[in-house]
């Protein structure tokens, strides 16, 4: 395999100056991102950190945790309950989509669009609200590794303007997909997505996947083994959303975005890689973070479609 330092500053040196995309602003406090921040991170599954560009500057999590808290209730119910809550199938619709709701069985198609992951937050249980973000916190410590706090500005901001949101949840009362806390339940989806971690956090992350669910530096188990291949399934069928066909075919590798400008990355068995840029695409994805993705993935013969790396 070529030497991975050397391919991510080529990257980072080569795409730094890219102007296309524009920060997120519907979340009004996302908006105050520096467009220029740019951040790649490696970690292989034994460990090593390969880095370059703002890798310290630290983010809101926002749809890259989706992925994570749904292993959480996998664990706690189990494949089967799951299924009768939240779907595994992709949309071809944006993140936001409300439209599947009125079709069929009206659950959400998976949990890594918006009515999904509200379904996912509103089955954490605890004995009170504290206690349900203490879970989520623990979570995410967990994969990363160390602690973490969340943006009470951002959650604010998230909280204030989510009108959109608050519909999916009452729909998804309506067809009792979850229960009566409606508004605890986006709290908690809103929480999540506020925790803050910078772009070798989101790396270690990512290779805590790669590595079958065992945190690399800290060795602890961070989701049983046996949820791992759900997790990445569906990060490569639905984690980039409408555009997951086009991921597949130019990246090749389970993946997750979202709109704070973050992409991460699961090269299973190798390596998770963590792109950090906050202009985003039509989409919702980093415009930097799919550039480099696309040529990492091609210069590293990353695709699980490759065969054997070498």
């Amino acid at each position: 395999m070529p030497n991975i330092q050397s391919v991510i500053e080529v990257l980072y040196h080569k795409y730094r100056s890219c102007s296309e995309g524009h920060v997120a602003s519907y979340i009004p406090e996302l908006a105050k991102a520096n467009p220029d921040d740019f951040a790649i991170v490696v970690v292989t599954v034994e460990g090593e950190v390969f880095k370059v560009g703002q890798t310290e500057v630290a983010f809101s999590l926002q749809s890259t945790s989706k992925p994570f808290t749904y292993g959480l209730i996998l664990e706690e119910f189990g494949r089967e309950f799951v299924l009768t809550k939240v779907g595994v199938e992709p949309t071809g619709e944006a993140f936001n989509s409300i439209v599947e709701l009125e079709k069929q069985t009206h659950l959400p198609y998976n949990p890594m669009i918006n009515s999904g992951a509200i379904a996912v937050s509103s089955l954490i249980k605890a004995p009170n609200f504290s206690e349900r973000v203490k879970r989520v916190m623990t979570l995410f410590e967990n994969y990363i590794g160390h602690p973490l706090v969340g943006d009470e500005a951002i959650f604010q901001s998230e909280k204030n303007t989510a009108h959109r949101n608050r519909s999916i949840a009452h729909l998804l009362r309506h067809f009792n997909v979850i229960e009566d806390d409606i508004d605890e339940s986006l709290d908690l989806y809103f929480k999540q997505c506020s925790i803050l971690a910078n772009t070798q956090d989101l790396a270690m992350m990512a290779a805590t996947l790669a590595n079958n669910g065992i945190q690399p530096h800290t060795q602890k188990t961070a989701i049983k083994s046996e949820y791992v291949s759900d997790l990445l399934s569906l990060m490569f069928t639905c984690g980039m959303y409408d555009s997951s066909g086009e991921w597949a075919y130019s990246v090749g590798i389970p993946a997750k975005s979202g709109v704070s400008g973050a992409i991460l990355g699961v090269v299973p068995g190798i390596m998770g890689i963590a792109v950090f840029s906050p202009p985003i695409d039509s989409k919702g994805h980093s415009v930097r973070g799919v550039k480099v993705f696309q040529e990492l993935s091609k210069n590293l013969n990353l695709s699980i479609f490759k065969g054997k790396k070498s």
